[in-house]
């Protein structure tokens, strides 16, 4: 699987566009009690570099299979983007998190959550001088770093300004005994135990299940305005689609404010995951690194909608009515 994703990925980054001049890429080896040590992180450090900048950070969470590595693969498109204005300069990082969903371990060997949260990104913010603003904190990941993205976003709004997940690792169902085989076959039972124990601690996979935590956690994610980015390929070859959606239709019912694209004729590797990752880029940078002023130009329209809307009797604030039950995945 990693050779596969990394050879693929490698492939399609290729068309990422000019490099930005004097960029550089490092490793760092990080010792902790919480997850096995030492743990590879991959830095890469922006043109003009200094450290009394406070620069935002940026964390790019790997795959499944993958490792810190992964950096190297994004790393194109990163400078692609700050070559075009798309993004400001930042700090992107990547840790060696292994297969672990991101997650602290059922028996407490693993505290992979906890480790990101109180070592890791307290130690770049000291090591790199980097803002501790959480409007200068976000995170995106592909795959099972996808899953990451949600995890830390929805479980610590208060330390992320937003999160930007692809094609997320995630099944479509509330319940563990909801989840069918062809929403997990790259899942064995073995590895669920390894993580949520033996047998699977059912109400600790629905904790770190991301559409829980969205019902969980609602009134902190809505209330702190984490800005929210999920998409998925439509030909997702581990049907990630499914998952995706589904926990696009829970964000709706909840009134959860979020962005959801479902992209045409994508797979879960290959070319589509550069524009991709392009587009995820752009979305952090207008919505929390550098958000426009508000469109002044729309608020004479919204003036007459409103006006309108309460002639025919639409109530102000009316919530919008839930999608049918009928509407989510099988």
């Amino acid at each position: 699987m990693r050779s596969l994703f990394a050879a693929v990925l490698t492939l399609g980054l290729m068309l990422a566009g000019a490099a930005a001049a004097q960029t550089r890429l490092e490793t760092i080896e990080l010792t902790s009690k919480l997850v096995p040590s030492p743990v590879k992180v991959s830095v890469l450090l922006p043109d003009g570099y200094r450290a009394d900048q406070k620069l935002p950070l940026l964390l790019m969470l790997h795959g499944g299979g993958g490792d810190n590595t992964f950096l190297s693969s994004m790393k194109p498109i990163v400078e692609a983007a700050w070559s075009a204005g798309d993004l400001p300069p930042l700090v992107a990082v990547t840790p060696d998190v292994d297969r672990s969903l991101y997650m602290d371990f059922k028996d407490g060997s693993q505290k992979w959550e906890t480790w990101i949260v109180t070592e890791l990104v307290p130690e770049l913010r000291r090591r790199y001088g980097l803002s501790a603003e959480r409007s200068a904190t976000v995170v995106t990941g592909i795959s099972m770093g996808g899953l990451g993205s949600l995890r830390l976003g929805f479980n610590h709004p208060e330390m992320f300004g937003g999160l930007a997940a692809l094609e997320a690792g995630i099944e479509p169902a509330l319940r563990f005994e909801d989840v069918k085989m062809r929403n997990r076959f790259q899942r064995d039972d073995a590895f669920f135990k390894s993580i949520f124990g033996d047998p699977v601690d059912r109400d600790l996979w629905r904790r770190a299940n991301p559409a829980n935590m969205v019902i969980d956690n609602r009134a902190r994610i809505v209330g702190s305005k984490l800005a929210i980015y999920i998409e998925v390929g439509d030909l997702d070859m581990f049907n990630l689609h499914e998952g995706v959606e589904f926990l696009h239709r829970v964000m709706w019912d909840h009134d959860v404010p979020h962005e959801y694209r479902l992209v045409r004729n994508a797979d879960h590797l290959g070319r589509t995951i550069n524009p991709r990752m392009r587009d995820a880029l752009r979305f952090l940078d207008r919505e929390v690194l550098r958000p426009p002023p508000p469109d002044t130009a729309i608020a004479p329209r919204r003036a007459i909608i409103e006006r309108l809307r309460r002639s025919m009797g639409v109530p102000d604030g009316e919530p919008r009515p839930p999608l049918p039950a009928t509407s989510l995945p099988r």
